[in-house]
């Protein structure tokens, strides 16, 4: 099965203005998440996603695809389904989301919910890392449990699952799984989602992966053992990633 990357950049971003092009050891964010996929060769084809043409032009420049597309587009998830819809991208099965904000995404992650769509038959899949009892009332950490086929039960941004008794903690804690925001999905699945109509669950919560589970689109949801870094949504993201870049590749500041 072929398989599209599509990585969604909107320049338009509110919280961190201008965020594709913000610099992350010295090069755009956009560029930067570009190069992590194109690092782990897990896609057939990468392009980023844009409703700009100076997000575009700086994609070209570093040797990338860049397609525009809508400025009316709600989510990330309707810019990528656009581009699949396009005759140009026609021979790729599978679509993967990858969000232009995770620069630091983990290989097992992509590859995970890849294979939740092409080896386990999910319409949709994606993925999420272990963790403990000191996300569950962070509502920036989106929480999922998991059926035992590993098909999503919930998503939520409330501490879920709920601890009735104490002396289930140690149980409690070992299901206790952190939402990482990847994406595969199968080109009709990805289509149908996008043209459902926001669910007042997906509206509650801002999750909208909730409209595809309520509308009864199975998403498989593969385990990692921790989840990526994170996503640069903030002027302190953006700070504590280039401390991570200069960590981890010896790269200034």
């Amino acid at each position: 099965m072929s398989t599209l990357a599509v990585i969604p950049a909107r320049l338009g971003a509110t919280r961190l203005p201008r965020k594709p092009l913000r610099l992350l050891g010295g090069a755009p964010l956009v560029v930067r998440v570009l190069e992590r996929v194109r690092a782990l060769a897990l896609a057939d084809r990468v392009v980023v996603a844009t409703e700009t043409e100076e997000v575009a032009d700086v994609v070209r420049a570093a040797g990338g695809e860049a397609v525009l597309t809508s400025s009316e587009h709600p989510s990330g998830t309707d810019r990528v389904a656009e581009v699949a819809a396009r005759p140009e991208y026609a021979a790729h099965d599978v679509i993967v989301n990858v969000q232009g904000d995770e620069p630091f995404m983990r290989g097992d992650a992509m590859a995970g919910a890849i294979a939740m769509v092409r080896d386990h038959g999910f319409p949709l899949g994606t993925a999420a890392g272990r963790r403990g009892p000191a996300i569950m009332d962070d509502p920036n950490c989106v929480k999922v449990v998991r059926a035992d086929d590993g098909r999503a039960l919930y998503f939520s941004r409330a501490g879920i699952p709920y601890l009735r008794e104490s002396a289930d903690a140690g149980t409690r804690d070992t299901l206790v799984l952190q939402h990482m925001g990847i994406y595969a999905c199968r080109r009709e699945a990805l289509q149908r989602w996008v043209s459902l109509p926001p669910h007042p669950l997906e509206l509650v919560e801002r999750l909208e992966q909730l409209r595809a589970l309520a509308d009864g689109i199975a998403m498989g949801v593969a385990i990692v053992d921790a989840p990526s870094w994170g996503e640069v949504n903030t002027e302190d993201d953006l700070i504590r990633a280039n401390s991570h870049w200069s960590e981890t590749t010896g790269t200034p500041r």
